[in-house]
């Protein structure tokens, strides 16, 4: 059965059964990596037919947010260190990723605005979600611990949309919109 009724009254269950609200600081951060996911998740099916080296990314980036969400979705440590981690490694692997695609791109000279290509504005959603949701694990983390790993993936991950926008617009051979300042 899909419903349960139990967050009828406006709570929800942790990883470990314990309830709390469901404007808690953890429930909005898992939640909002949890909607990021779905805008990785669209963006990867619009990059499918452009680039199938950056579908595979990003469906590896959803496995990753599927880890944080239900990361930050543990309060229970003992429960916490069974889970699959998202370590340096996977910070690192981003990292790798912003590189090579941004070695075949223009150099930038301006801002660059959402848009170019529905793939790039995509991009650039889940950039913006990518962003918002750090701010949420900050918050987070200012009540209780959170691994760093967790916060670095994330900041590390809107740089590679960010990239990865930009190198979706290229490969339709549409043209970037920039704004100078």
């Amino acid at each position: 059965m899909v419903y349960t009724k139990t967050g009828d009254d406006g709570s929800t269950s942790l990883v470990g059964g314990s309830r709390v609200s469901k404007c808690n600081p953890r429930v909005e951060a898992y939640g909002t990596v949890d909607e990021l996911n779905s805008h990785v998740g669209l963006l990867a099916e619009y990059a499918l037919p452009i680039d199938m080296n950056i579908y595979r990314q990003l469906k590896s980036v959803q496995d990753d947010l599927f880890s944080i969400q239900t990361l930050l979705a543990t309060e229970d440590q003992s429960l916490y260190v069974k889970m699959p981690q998202v370590s340096e490694d996977d910070s690192q692997r981003l990292e790798q990723w912003i590189d090579s695609a941004d070695a075949s791109l223009p150099k930038l000279r301006s801002f660059v605005t959402a848009g170019g290509s529905v793939a790039g504005a995509q991009a650039h959603v889940a950039r913006c979600v990518c962003r918002r949701a750090e701010r949420r694990v900050v918050q987070l983390a200012a009540d209780c611990p959170v691994d760093p790993s967790l916060l670095r993936y994330l900041n590390r991950l809107s740089d590679y949309l960010f990239v990865i926008s930009r190198k979706l617009v290229v490969a339709e051979g549409k043209n970037e919109t920039f704004k100078k300042i």
